[in-house]
């Protein structure tokens, strides 16, 4: 690729941010990088983004201080306009994963700074292309198979991150026949496949954390529910192929696991207690769990074990799903280059290795 490309990537900062970062410095080696990170008290976008960055690719990194969230992106009308100008691919990824924000403040950050990141588009002069990251679960409640062509299809919603987000979508969706662009959805993202070197220990490392201490061992789900997860080296590498691929615009692809490489709780959770040494878990009815046995438990626990219950609650609904996501466009457009995601059990073992060795984030692993 020409040193004429500048990529504009927001989220940069974030778990899949980081490495799409590095995979993009890499894959395209004379292309130029525009990161849009927000200043922190303390702590400048500029700094957050050295912290990332090596300082060998740093010549080739603009920083832009800005939030997705505010008019303009945050930006000055002289740096908009430069941004515009020089502008060739947008890759959005920039959103707020939490479950806990009201409807409001997540509309604010993934529908409107996702729409302002569309007008943006709409406006560069030298566009040629707009990558959304979204996520397979604005699928909601379904219990069957999920295609990439569908996205409303009369589900609900666990919480206000799925509904925005597939607001979200759906505001991309129709700019897609004016803009060359395409949606990716991954999964559950956890660590590298190859190390399992992860900084983030959410999802689904919190249970397993709370397990492998032995701090608990009651599942509210069901033993056959689908754990779709994804590793961080797998989806970056894919974002950044398919930013670039015409043959994937105007398409929506699962970056998942799929129906052939998904597991299911009970396979997840039995190769938990051979690394481990844990007690086997109990499986409960979720709908008596929480209508019967928590508030009983609610009152009689204290200390850690009751803020295992208070923080569990966020997790209760992933412990249940029968949802598979179909990837055949995934497949179509990636498999040709030999990149697809590992079934989730041939590296299990590395993201628990990681995590005993790092303590749970708690300490610097040397790299390997």
């Amino acid at each position: 690729m020409n040193s004429e490309e500048l990529i504009l990537v927001t989220g940069a900062t974030g778990f899949l941010g980081v490495q799409l970062v590095r995979e993009l410095l890499d894959r395209q080696p004379h292309a130029r990088l525009a990161l849009l990170i927000r200043d922190r008290a303390g702590q400048s976008g500029q700094q957050r983004a050295d912290s990332i960055v090596a300082p060998a690719d740093r010549s080739r990194v603009q920083v832009y201080s800005g939030d997705v969230s505010q008019p303009n992106c945050g930006l000055d009308q002289a740096a908009y306009e430069r941004l515009s100008a020089e502008t060739t691919r947008v890759i959005h990824s920039a959103a707020t994963v939490r479950f806990d924000h009201s409807l409001d403040e997540a509309r604010r950050i993934n529908v409107e700074g996702t729409r302002r990141m569309l007008d943006f588009a709409a406006g560069a002069r030298q566009l040629r292309s707009f990558a959304y990251v979204g996520t397979a679960y604005v699928a909601g409640e379904r219990a069957d198979l999920v295609r990439e062509s569908e996205l409303a299809v009369g589900q609900s919603y666990r919480n206000t991150y799925e509904q925005t987000k597939a607001e979200a979508e759906a505001l991309v969706r129709s700019r897609l026949g004016s803009l060359p662009g395409v949606i990716l959805r991954p999964s559950i993202i956890v660590g590298d496949s190859r190390t399992g070197v992860t900084s983030s220990f959410k999802m689904m490392y919190w249970p397993l954390k709370i397990y492998a201490r032995r701090l608990w061992r009651t599942v509210p789900g069901y033993p056959d529910a689908v754990l779709d997860i994804v590793p961080v080296d797998y989806v970056a590498t894919s974002v950044a192929r398919l930013a670039f691929d015409e043959a994937a615009f105007g398409s929506t692809v699962h970056l998942c696991a799929g129906p052939h490489g998904s597991a299911t709780i009970q396979q997840v959770a039995r190769r938990a207690m051979e690394y481990f040494h844990a007690p086997e878990p109990r499986y409960v009815d979720p709908r008596f769990f929480f209508a019967a046995v928590r508030p009983l438990l609610w009152v009689s626990l204290w200390g850690r074990k009751r803020r295992v219950l208070r923080d569990g609650r966020a997790y209760r609904d992933y412990f249940t799903m029968k949802m598979q996501f179909d990837t055949s466009n995934a497949e179509r457009l990636l498999g040709a280059a030999g990149v697809c995601p590992p079934p989730v059990l041939d590296y299990l073992d590395r993201l628990f290795h990681y995590c005993v060795a790092s303590d749970w984030g708690r300490k610097p692993v040397p790299a390997q």
